[in-house]
């Protein structure tokens, strides 16, 4: 991305439990919004304003759309600018 100053520096160890209980072929969908609820959350910043990195998505679609990891260690960058950043460690 761009070479910014950053406020925060998070590591965050993220459980997709509520995904596992969406139905099989949604899973990886869903786990997606959880991260961006749990960023969201935790980071007190809007869910629009929360960019996440492709290889999170490839990280949580890597056993395919109804094997979803149980839960996923991300690193989460909050830029002064009001952009979050949720990429892997």
């Amino acid at each position: 991305m761009v070479e910014n100053q950053y406020s925060t520096e998070l590591i965050l160890n993220i459980p997709l439990r509520d995904a596992k209980k969406a139905s099989k072929s949604r899973r990886a969908d869903v786990a997606i919004e959880v991260i961006k609820d749990f960023v969201a959350r935790f980071t007190k910043s809007e869910k629009e304003n929360i960019w996440i990195d492709n290889k999170v998505n490839e990280a949580i679609w890597k056993k395919g759309k109804f094997k979803i990891p149980s839960h996923i260690t991300v690193k989460i960058i909050k830029l002064q600018e009001g952009t979050t950043e949720v990429i892997l460690p």
